[in-house]
């Protein structure tokens, strides 16, 4: 809260963003919700810095993940418990790697792991950035505006519920591609 206050508030929210993505594991959030109740006005500048570094952090990720993934890459993994997932995740990323990735810039899930499977499985470049964009955009717009409109209350709300309405989201909308996919 009191990093939110400074002048040095936007650079520290652009490094967080930038380093959450890669292998930092507290999220933006922490910076975001208290600059945005502090300057609402500043929601769209803020919600833009987020995912600019964010997705900029991301490709450090893709990067790890390509170049140095037995170096870098698979001890942050080992430290997010998720080291052994990689074959089974390689073999799905040929198929679902840009859902995955849309799915982690959204939900709480450690988006860095799978910046860094996207990177170590090769996952096309140009999918990974749009679907990035996309996803860290929605999910740092969203709780802009959400704050931006509504303030404090909903900053509880947001704190309580945003894993699971994403999620909740997500389900919905890969389910209904999916079902278009085999319905047509």
């Amino acid at each position: 809260m009191s990093l939110a206050a400074t002048r040095h508030a936007e650079k520290a929210l652009a490094s967080v963003s930038f380093i959450e993505s890669s292998f930092f594991p507290i999220p933006p959030d922490v910076l975001l919700i208290p600059m945005v109740l502090s300057q609402r006005a500043k929601w769209l500048r803020y919600a833009l810095i987020c995912t600019l570094s964010s997705v900029l952090g991301a490709l450090l990720g893709y990067v790890i993940g390509a170049f140095l993934y037995e170096t870098i890459g698979q001890p942050i993994l080992a430290f997010y418990g998720k080291e052994n997932a990689f074959e089974q995740v390689a073999g799905w990323y040929n198929t679902w790697g840009g859902w995955g990735v849309l799915f982690a810039a959204v939900t709480p899930f450690p988006y860095k792991v799978l910046t860094i499977f996207s990177g170590a499985t090769g996952l096309n470049l140009m999918t990974f950035v749009v679907v990035s964009i996309i996803g860290r955009g929605l999910r740092f717009f969203l709780v802009s505006w959400l704050l931006y409109h509504f303030g404090p209350p909903i900053r509880i709300f947001i704190e309580k519920n945003l894993g699971l309405l994403f999620t909740l989201f997500m389900v919905l909308l890969i389910g209904g591609f999916v079902a278009i996919r085999f319905v047509f």
